[in-house]
């Protein structure tokens, strides 16, 4: 840009201010050479013509490209160029020179956006813009048929890549033309395991919740599950078997009872146990609805949580746990986490998108609702 200035001071007799100063006249002329028109999109020329470097390094500069040695000034002043005039690539144009969009479709197979798909997504939309990928969102409403629509659609629009999720941990019906593209799944599986597979890990996340009591000194733990044929449901039973057995426990002695993951099941179930004595001292529950609901439970019948049992939950549900009183001791479900890690595996590609599962750790939030037993360890 090239620019000067040019004052004219008029002579004497002429027109004056009325301090009698001769007017001062100021203009500016400027040219444009290295700006494009305002009706003309800014093209990576432009950039590199303002940035005094060839086109090709500013491709490499904005698409991060590995192995060119380019200097910071030469890479600050791309940066600053492209800023300057507001140069945006036209991924249209990349993804057909490239064969790819830079597109991740996330299929949501649910009835609808829940807590979990949001905070999966959080995640994996963080990980796919830190990689330079756009995540695309999509909902069947739980319908197959949907499904394999949408992820068809998705196709046609050059997705590169899918995310498949649902929420609660099951097996699924992949549509056929999910194996066009590198797939994810995401708290799902298919038999055989044959895409990559991300679950939380469940028997885990059961065996530190019943850890976490018995460290505290309890031993007569009562279990009430969420629904006994869910996937879940087995995996954190067979977890809290594991930690009793690690105590030299006889799991068969615990009193286990099946609900149905809502609070009405853990009210019930726990109005149930109140009937028997000894009491249990403290109280596993499926979910943090169903603890919710066990809470009541205690407290109409005047128990004290935890002075008198403790409860312990599981998901640590958002806008639920923490805002109950007490406070709900739970084991969160790592959705974020998993979200994230399914976008990273798809940008990473190769070896991370061999099939079989990753686990990813539940882990344990200690709140107010528990606490040792009254009067010590049972039994000693």
């Amino acid at each position: 840009m090239m620019e000067c200035a040019v004052e004219q001071i008029r002579p004497a007799g002429a027109v004056t201010d009325p301090h009698g100063r001769g007017i001062s006249y100021s203009c500016r002329v400027s040219t444009h050479e290295d700006h494009p028109p305002r009706d003309r999109r800014t093209r990576r020329a432009d950039v590199a013509r303002l940035a005094g470097v060839s086109p090709a390094t500013v491709s490499f500069v904005l698409n991060r490209t590995a192995g060119q040695t380019i200097s910071d000034e030469t890479r600050q002043r791309v940066l600053q160029a492209a800023a300057e005039l507001d140069y945006r690539p036209n991924r249209a144009a990349q993804g057909l020179r490239q064969g790819r969009s830079a597109t991740i479709g996330f299929v949501s197979h649910d009835i609808d956006f829940g807590v979990f798909a949001a905070a999966a997504i959080k995640g994996a939309h963080e990980a796919s813009v830190r990689h330079g990928n756009l995540l695309v969102l999509v909902n069947t409403g739980g319908s197959n048929r949907q499904a394999a629509q949408l992820v068809g659609e998705l196709l046609d629009r050059q997705a590169d890549a899918l995310i498949f999720a649902v929420a609660g941990t099951r097996s699924v019906t992949l549509p056929d033309d999910a194996a066009r593209v590198p797939t994810v799944l995401l708290n799902c599986f298919v038999p055989g395991d044959p895409f990559p597979t991300i679950l939380p890990d469940e028997v885990r996340g059961g065996r530190e919740a019943t850890q976490a009591l018995l460290d505290l000194g309890h031993r007569d733990i009562a279990y009430l599950t969420g629904t006994a044929s869910v996937w879940a449901t087995k995996a954190r039973l067979r977890g809290f078997r594991e930690a009793l057995r690690g105590a030299g426990l006889d799991p068969r002695r615990s009193t286990v009872l099946s609900g149905n993951y809502h609070a009405d099941s853990g009210y019930e179930l726990s109005r149930k146990l109140l009937q028997r004595s000894p009491r249990p001292t403290a109280i596993m529950c499926g979910n943090d609805r169903m603890a919710f609901g066990a809470l009541l439970a205690l407290l109409e019948a005047g128990v004290r949580v935890p002075e008198d049992i403790s409860v312990m939950g599981y998901d640590d549900q958002f806008e639920l746990a923490a805002e109950i009183h007490p406070a709900l001791s739970t084991v969160r479900l790592p959705y974020d986490a998993m979200g994230r890690l399914a976008a990273e595996q798809l940008a990473a590609g190769g070896p991370a998108l061999q099939g079989g599962r990753t686990v990813v750790h539940c882990p344990l939030v200690l709140r107010a609702s528990t606490a040792p037993p009254a009067g010590g360890p049972a039994g000693a």
